[in-house]
């Protein structure tokens, strides 16, 4: 097998994998990390390799972390946290993610062997909100996505916080732009969706999964892993680790789905 290739695409950091097989150009697969385990590209690459597929994937490092962990790194983080969960933690991750995609993409096609089509997208947890905004926000061509755990309502991530949130007419226009489920229509268009949810995730987020799944209607499909917790991978998360069992189940189901979208691609 391929080792993996590291390095920054237009300032993003990302750990790419190759093709499964064959050589030449390839499709591409970006992903966005979580911010729980694993937290860092390459640990996500490690954790969902989709090895069997014959694509690139691509994981992209989120904001603030890696590579690009800031100042006393997880403590600068607590600290946005504590300021305000919603409009200075999660909301600008995923503005920021969101907003370097398209200089990281041309970026991508600039260095690596990846065919011009359609796209794929997947994102994990909190990363699952900027692959959601990819597909409901943009223009960009995809031709599937994919979620695991993801925050597909950002109110129900926000509601995991200590404490009662008080929305002001500002952030309360942030959470309704988060909300995806409202935004199923769009994401139906576009292209089709895998929504992996673990069963031991926070019950919420599982709901939303399932609300997310039944708006998009049959371009939809769930998959709810029974032994699935929140977390892919142990702490700290950061660096590559081997692969926890309900992960495999997670990354074969990946690897299946999009193996299948892109035989219907042709």
């Amino acid at each position: 097998m391929n080792s993996p290739i590291t390095g920054t695409a237009a300032g993003v950091p990302f750990t790419a994998l190759p093709p499964a097989e064959g050589e030449g150009y390839a499709p591409l697969v970006v992903t966005w990390h979580m911010l729980d385990a694993p937290r860092s590209d390459a640990a996500f690459a490690a954790a969902l390799p989709m090895n069997d597929l014959p694509a690139w994937r691509v994981h992209l490092g989120m904001p603030m972390c890696g590579a690009r962990t800031v100042g006393d790194g997880p403590e600068a983080i607590l600290e946005l946290m504590r300021e305000d969960a919603l409009m200075s933690f999660l909301h600008p991750f995923v503005r920021q993610a969101s907003e370097e995609f398209p200089d990281a993409l041309a970026s991508l096609r600039a260095r690596l062997p990846v065919d011009d089509g359609p796209v794929g997208v997947l994102g994990g947890s909190l990363g699952g909100a900027v692959a959601l905004r990819i597909l409901a926000d943009t223009d960009t061509p995809v031709f599937a996505g994919a979620l695991v755990n993801a925050a597909i309502r950002i109110r129900s991530v926000v509601d995991l916080f200590p404490g009662e949130y008080t929305y002001d007419a500002e952030s309360a226009e942030v959470a309704d732009d988060l909300d995806f489920v409202a935004k199923a229509g769009r994401i139906a268009d576009r292209a089709p969706l895998l929504v992996v949810s673990g069963e031991r995730d926070h019950p919420a987020l599982h709901a939303d999964a399932f609300d997310l799944v039944e708006a998009v209607g049959r371009r939809a499909e769930l998959l709810s892993v029974p032994e699935l917790a929140h977390p892919l991978a142990e702490e700290p998360g950061i660096e590559p680790a081997p692969q926890l069992p309900p992960a495999r189940e997670v990354d074969l189901g990946l690897t299946a789905w999009f193996r299948d979208r892109l035989a219907e691609r042709g």
